[in-house]
């Protein structure tokens, strides 16, 4: 029930629509660890919904991830059946940079005792 909004920079525009859902399974790529890939067959259920903030460059996005599997926001924007963007700065499945330019911008949970909700903000720093 916790809800997390990312904010991560993009090397190119994607062609993809404005904003949409990325479902793409992902399991370990047990040969060249610690990265993960899109397995149809036997990945496990990997849902991100997006947004499109900017599409002037570099290109600005937000990620509202519904499961939190390893690295799913970096190979949904990197993968070509996905966003066919990697984000600045990711090593893994992108150019490597002075950082990776994904942020978490917004985490928000009920509390498990008082019952109210809770929301965490960090400005983006880039």
């Amino acid at each position: 029930q916790i809800k997390k909004r990312y904010i991560a920079l993009l090397s190119g525009k994607p062609e993809a629509p404005t904003s949409g859902f990325i479902r793409l399974p992902l399991i370990p790529d047990y040969d060249n660890r610690p990265l993960q890939t899109v397995d149809y067959e036997q990945g496990k259920p990997a849902v991100t919904r997006y947004e499109l903030l900017s599409d002037l460059p570099p290109v600005r996005i937000a990620f509202y991830p519904e499961t939190g599997r390893t690295h799913q926001l970096r190979v949904h924007a990197a993968h070509k059946d996905g966003l066919n963007n990697p984000i600045l700065g990711d090593p893994l499945y992108g150019q490597p940079a002075e950082r990776l330019h994904l942020h978490a911008e917004r985490l928000e949970f009920r509390h498990p005792i008082t019952n109210k909700i809770l929301r965490i903000t960090a400005d983006c720093p880039f």
